[in-house]
């Protein structure tokens, strides 16, 4: 087996420079470097052992952020002690065993004591966690520092679940695509650099914050509008600032890892498709799962339940629930606001599904909504009025109406304990009640 393929870096740290992945990134003409690495970085979490799981959407950046990290460990690190080895093309756990046994071998013979293994796509091989379960409890790994990275469908197998007490240090990261606080640094650093952030949700920081970034406002909203189109997907994001549109092999490669998560999964495709057809077509309004199993002919609700909480685990949706604002608790009987996570995936599940895409407007409250979830626990509230988003920061409920449209009213709704509602617009300003640009609001929105 040769490993040196998979590790070209083990002739000297320069070879990390005749790696593929790295190769490709370095060469874009659009490039950046993940925030998770930052994060990765951090000397807490690199101490062994610590068994960490990286996972996200497919075609999110895993291998390059991999690669970026490993380049950052060769300043350092001796070159043996970094291991990366892709499993997609591994059959079983039995295969997997022979990969470990393998560089155990070399590690051995090299004298190394701490190693930084990298395991990329390890859902793949079937059973993959039976032979990494082996090897932490035989101590093969006790001063080790693992990387495992696959999809959410780990979540949704429950196999996160099958390492009780054995993960040491290890914590979970999940790898999103770019927001558009991210998006727009990547295009413009400078603006990000003069606004700075936003630290709560305190309207008065809010507003203080949003006016300051007034300048930049036309330039921000044009950024925007490229973000509805291209959302935070690094290929589809290189395909519209390199060439102005999104190339069909793009929209193919990424409707390719959702229909194949979905075989997978051992889920229906065609109800799949029902379901997000249904999705789509009623966001951004509340429905239910009896009423989307009636009104798309599918079997029963449980069925939609089932679709829902996978398509949720795979990072496509994002499920929100109606909040009691007396208690600032989910209640689950009432309906549900059910969002598309990225802006990009519209476009692509929408001509999957065989349905329109929806307005900007509707595609704007899910990436708010989207946006807000990687921070805080939200839902929503609904009676005569409704409240597009309700926050919870610091056990305060903040509100978050969003109308992206020219010349709207700002909302004055106080109840319970949602003591205030941000009014996100799409280039207004007024301050009381707040209303805010929504791409300087998100631009300000620091999420990782």
């Amino acid at each position: 087996m040769d490993l040196e393929v998979h590790n070209p870096w083990w002739k000297g740290k320069e070879g990390i420079e005749e790696d593929e992945d790295y190769r490709r990134w370095n060469s874009s003409k659009v490039k950046w470097e993940p925030p998770l690495l930052g994060r990765l970085l951090q000397k807490d979490n690199l101490e062994p052992f610590s068994l960490h799981f990286i996972f996200g959407p497919r075609q999110v950046g895993k291998t390059t952020l991999l690669k970026l990290l490993i380049r950052k460990l060769l300043e350092t690190v001796n070159p043996k002690s970094i291991f990366y080895f892709k499993c997609d093309e591994l059959a079983d756990f039995k295969e997997l065993d022979e990969v470990i046994r393998e560089y155990l071998k070399i590690k051995k013979v090299e004298g190394i004591e701490r190693s930084y293994i990298f395991l990329d796509e390890i859902t793949f091989p079937r059973e993959w966690f039976r032979a990494i379960k082996w090897h932490i409890d035989m101590g093969n790994f006790k001063n080790d520092i693992l990387y495992l990275t696959g999809s959410l469908s780990m979540f949704v197998k429950g196999e996160i679940e099958t390492f009780p007490g054995r993960r040491g240090k290890g914590k979970d990261f999940i790898m999103y695509p770019l927001s558009f606080r991210e998006f727009v640094q990547v295009v413009d650093d400078n603006i990000i650099k003069s606004i700075g952030e936003l630290e709560s949700l305190d309207r008065y920081e809010v507003r203080d914050k949003c006016f300051k970034a007034r300048p930049w406002l036309n330039r921000l909203e044009e950024l925007f509008e490229l973000y509805l189109n291209s959302g935070g997907f690094p290929l589809s994001i290189r395909s519209i600032l390199e060439s102005g549109k999104i190339h069909q092999d793009v929209v193919n490669t990424y409707l390719s890892w959702i229909r194949g998560d979905i075989a997978r999964l051992k889920r229906n495709e065609s109800l799949t498709k029902r379901v997000l057809k249904a999705i789509i077509e009623k966001s951004p309004s509340t429905i239910s799962y009896h009423n989307i199993a009636q009104e798309f002919e599918i079997k029963s609700h449980r069925t939609v339940f089932q679709h829902v909480d996978m398509l949720e685990k795979l990072f496509l949706i994002k499920v929100l629930h109606y909040i009691d604002p007396n208690e600032g608790i989910e209640v689950f009987y009432k309906q549900k606001k059910i969002h598309i996570t990225d802006p990009f995936l519209y476009s692509i599940l929408s001509h999957w599904c065989l349905t329109r895409k929806p307005d900007d407007p509707v595609i704007v409250e899910s990436v708010v909504a989207s946006h807000m979830a990687r921070k805080y626990d939200i839902g929503y509230w609904k009676n005569s009025k409704e409240i597009d988003i309700v926050a919870l920061e610091n056990r305060n409920l903040i509100g978050i109406e969003i109308k992206y449209k020219k010349r709207v009213e700002a909302s004055r709704a106080r109840i319970g304990k949602i003591e205030y509602t941000i009014t996100l617009s799409k280039d207004q300003y007024n301050d009381e009640p707040l209303i805010v640009p929504v791409s300087v609001f998100l631009a300000l929105l620091k999420t990782s």
